[in-house]
């Protein structure tokens, strides 16, 4: 198995190494998300896909450190975390908020000339050109919490804890700056297959908004759409699994 650069320990999680895998998954979590929301699917993959996490700075074992509030910065930095990570094809899958990093990460391996991804997972998120005015940053503690229990994800009793707030909000805030301030680069587009998942019932992702990932790349598309909201694949993580496994696997 490849030896992580200090960097990449920082970035990376593995929660299930398998130096037998044929294919590595690296998944990128939400806005105020971490590295441990994706335990149960790497227990799930394993053993046949190596699966990985991004750790962003600012939340457990990072917490002590500052978020980074914005897209570019933040690819970068996963970017290049990944570059020791050659020895097996690579795959992304980013949920929500690390869709948009999968997507801007995809961008910087095809840019340096390294291999492509051989997929690209953009799940619970609009393509990459699809705007709406949101700006749950600049709003209040009381008011970004009521957008986390909207859109789930966190237990309503976790929300209702002021030192839990507290000691999210950095992080959440943080990353909900990095992607309502993001704009896309018009002339990035990929070459690899891109599997895009969506919930029917997503308040912040539109059917529209989730088949519009095909004008980002010039490989194959297709999209799947799930019963749920924003959280679907934490409803239907067999079928998640599912379908991650015969995708890499086929």
């Amino acid at each position: 198995m490849v030896r992580l650069s200090a960097h990449s320990e920082e970035w990376i999680r593995r929660n299930h190494p398998d130096p037998a895998g044929k294919v590595r998954l690296v998944c990128l979590p939400h806005a105020g998300g971490s590295a441990s929301f994706f335990f149960s699917m790497s227990t799930k993959l394993s053993p046949g896909i190596d699966v990985l996490a991004v750790q962003y700075p600012g939340r457990q074992d990072r917490r002590h450190e500052a978020c980074i509030d914005n897209i570019p910065e933040l690819a970068d930095q996963i970017f290049t975390a990944l570059r020791p990570l050659d020895d097996l094809p690579l795959a992304l899958f980013g949920h929500s908020m690390g869709a948009v990093l999968a997507y801007e990460v995809a961008l910087r391996m095809e840019r340096a000339g390294l291999p492509s991804p051989v997929r690209l997972f953009a799940s619970g998120r609009r393509a990459p050109s699809r705007y709406r005015d949101e700006r749950v940053h600049e709003k209040s503690d009381a008011e970004v919490a009521a957008e986390l229990r909207t859109l789930g994800g966190i237990s309503p009793e976790l929300l209702a804890d002021p030192e839990i707030i507290a000691m999210i909000m950095p992080a959440v805030r943080g990353d909900y700056r990095a992607v309502e301030t993001y704009r896309h680069d018009p002339d990035g587009r990929l070459t690899c297959p891109v599997t895009v998942l969506t919930g029917d019932a997503d308040p912040r992702v539109s059917i529209e908004e989730a088949q519009a990932w095909r004008e980002h790349t010039t490989g194959p598309t297709d999209l799947h759409v799930l019963p749920g909201g924003h959280f679907f694949l934490v409803d239907h993580s067999e079928k998640v699994v599912e379908l991650l496994t015969r995708t890499l696997n086929g």
